[in-house]
């Protein structure tokens, strides 16, 4: 999925997406430990969709996430 579409989803619709990745990449992962995957780079495809998706619900969460990354470093 490409990232503008992503960009446009709110954040309901992106947990969804974000569990639809992780079961995708359980999936994949299963079948690359079985060595029935066709092609690998599905999965390191998969891996990066997930990042983009939860690095985008991060955003979206706002500052507060921020906060919490300040405190710690203090």
């Amino acid at each position: 999925m490409e990232l503008d579409e992503l960009k446009q989803m709110n954040a309901g619709d992106l947990r969804l997406k974000e569990r639809e990745a992780r079961e995708e990449i359980f999936r994949l992962k299963l079948k690359l430990r079985t060595n029935q995957l066709d092609n690998p780079s599905n999965y390191r495809r998969a891996r990066k969709e997930l990042a983009r998706i939860m690095t985008l619900l991060r955003q979206k969460s706002g500052p507060a996430g921020a906060g919490v990354a300040a405190r710690t470093k203090a």
